[in-house]
Parts: structure tokens; sequence; C-alpha cells
């Protein structure tokens, strides 16, 4: 049976690095947080876009009801779409007031194109993206914006977050330091051109009040709330997906150690495809399920050794953390009876 509710907060992401199964995990945890009654939202931030086929539905970009019965609704942002209608909506410009600049210089000669390049000349890491391109990590800004609407989307009473693998994701925490070094290399390059910015008032918003660095720190302080958001374990509950090997398990606890450098709180580890029965993590059925049998088969023993040292690193690594195993399925996780299995072994 599919558990109704989880114990869980508001807020559920699912992080780590690919091809864990953090797809798998979110989706079974909001079939059973909507199975309990309470709103509920997928939303997947990886551009893989795995979760449509997890759930075996097209799962549009904004958020979609996905079941009648119970209130449960899902999106896959797609980056690109997002890109398309800028970091602050389709009214917004993605380089805060700086695109139109470079399209004029663009279209004013060589000669103007050389200014910009001198004016960028010694600044640290200057960016040429910053004259008519994209800001470096525009694209996962974007991603955040959306993400931030539906954090707060009045229609949800919870969230729950599948993540893009584990450098997309700490590089989204790390954007309120990008967005002050893109402000400040925004505001030398506009004291560079001062000479110039009577003539070039109406691209930077058509005001004599005009701040191209507004829409920046407007992003900022959106990005600094989701970070605050993402530091209160009362309202977000961080969940780190492995597998029970070695590397996986490394890679974990860097990941761990970042997130407790961002004073993000881990409070539950997902150890995936462990190579033992399900009936004993879980209530389920072993006449309806095909289960490992590591007293028969010398590849299930062999490979339940190498798992079980893994499992044990983990065990000394995360002391103090909850742990939650889910067996190795037989069969790819996809459609209902397979997520109820996963749920089950969350529960």
């Amino acid at each position: 049976a599919l558990p109704a509710g989880v114990d869980a907060p508001e807020y559920v992401l699912y992080g780590g690095k690919g091809g864990v199964g953090k797809t798998t995990m979110a989706a079974a945890t909001g079939l059973s947080s909507a199975a309990g009654g309470v709103r509920t939202l997928v939303v997947s931030t990886d551009p893989a876009h795995s979760l449509s086929d997890t759930f075996e539905v097209e799962i549009p970009a904004e958020p979609a009801r996905i079941r009648e019965d119970i209130p449960l609704y899902a999106a896959e942002i797609d980056p690109d779409a997002a890109m398309d209608e800028g970091m602050f909506g389709a009214e917004g410009d993605p380089l805060g007031g700086m695109g139109g600049m470079g399209d004029a210089m663009g279209g004013m000669g060589g000669g103007m194109e050389g200014m910009a390049a001198d004016a960028a000349e010694g600044m640290d890491d200057a960016p040429g993206s910053l004259i008519g391109g994209t800001m470096p990590g525009a694209d996962e800004a974007a991603a955040m914006r959306q993400l931030l609407e539906y954090l707060d989307d009045p229609r949800f009473d919870r969230v729950i977050v599948d993540t893009a693998p584990t450098g997309h994701t700490l590089r989204l925490l790390q954007l309120p330091e990008i967005m002050d070094s893109m402000i400040g290399r925004v505001l030398k390059l506009r004291q560079r051109f001062s000479g110039m910015m009577d003539g070039l008032k109406g691209m930077f918003g058509g005001g004599d009040d005009a701040d191209p660095t507004a829409d920046l720190e407007e992003l900022q302080s959106r990005i600094e709330r989701l970070r605050g958001v993402l530091q209160d374990p009362e309202r977000t509950d961080f969940r780190v997906v492995m597998i029970p090997e070695e590397m996986s398990v490394v890679e974990s606890e860097r990941l761990v150690a970042r997130l407790d450098e961002f004073s993000i709180p881990v409070n539950t580890l997902v150890v995936n495809r462990v190579m033992e029965r399900v009936s004993g993590v879980a209530d389920v059925d072993p006449e309806w399920i095909v289960e490992p049998n590591p007293e028969s088969c010398e590849f299930c023993a062999r490979r339940w050794e190498v798992q079980q040292a893994a499992l044990r690193r983990a065990t000394d690594l995360f002391r103090g953390r909850e742990v939650k195993r889910v067996p190795l399925l037989a069969n790819e996780v996809r459609g209902e009876a397979a997520l109820r299995v996963v749920a089950a072994c969350l529960d």
C-alpha cells in the first residue's frame, strides 16, 4: 500500500551526483505526500528531464496537476525557456540593462567595441559577456527565479525538488557571491563609460534615475531569500542520495561538507540500490517482487560484500543523521507500482 503522508517540512530537496536516483526519490516522496492529502508539487531543476519518465506522464514546464485522485502536481523547469524569459520574467532583462547597451555598441561600429574592450581591460576577470552577452550563471539564475516562484506559490503546501547534479547545485548556492561580483563589475564598467552615459541613458531604461544594477540586486535578494529557506531546518529537509559504492560515499561526504559551509543542514541520507531483500526493509509481499538471494547467487553475495564496506563507511561518516535504505529492484523504477515500493522503503 502507498504510505499516506511523509514526515517532512514544507520543502524537501534531493541532491547528489548524477545517476544515483534523486528523481526516483523525489517522485516517490511526492506520491506519498499527496496521498496524505497535502497539496504537493514535485519540481525538477535537472535538465535531463527524467521526471516525466518516472511518473510515466508528460510533465510540462509549468506546474500542472498530474493525478485526479490525490493533490499531486509536477513541473520540469526548462533552463532554455527560463533564459528566453530572462532572469526576472518575460519583461525582464537578463543583464539588468546592460543588454541594450551591448546591442547598441554592436551596431555602432568597431571603434565603440574597442572602447568597450579598453574599458574592461584591467578589471579582475572582466568577462566579455558583460557587453552584449549572457551573464555567467544566468541559466541557473533563471531556473532559480522560477523555483522561487514555486516555493512562494500558495497553491502548494509542500514542494519537493529534484535538484540538478552536485556541481550545479553548489553553483546555485554560490550565486549570491556571483551577484556581488557582477554588480561590482557593472558599476566599474559604468564608471569607465561615465563620459558617454548621457547618450546611453535610454538604453539603461529610459530615465535619468535608471540603475542598470537594480535588477541584479533584486535577483541577488531573491537568491539570498532562497538560501535563507534552505538554511532553516524547520522549513527545509535537504536529503543527499547515494549508492553503496566507495566513490559515491566520498562524493556525498564532500557534498555534505559543502552544504555545511553554507549552513544548510542535511538530516537525511538515502542509500539507493542496496543489494538486500525488499521485504526486510518495507512491508512488501515477497511473492510479488523479485529479490536478490546472496545465499544462492554468488554474484549477489560478492556485490553485497562490496556494498557492506561502503555502508559501514557511510554509517561512520554520517553518524547522527537518519539513513534510509532503498533496495535494488529487479526492474527499472517507472510508474506507480515501482514508486509505491520505493515510497514504502522511505517511509
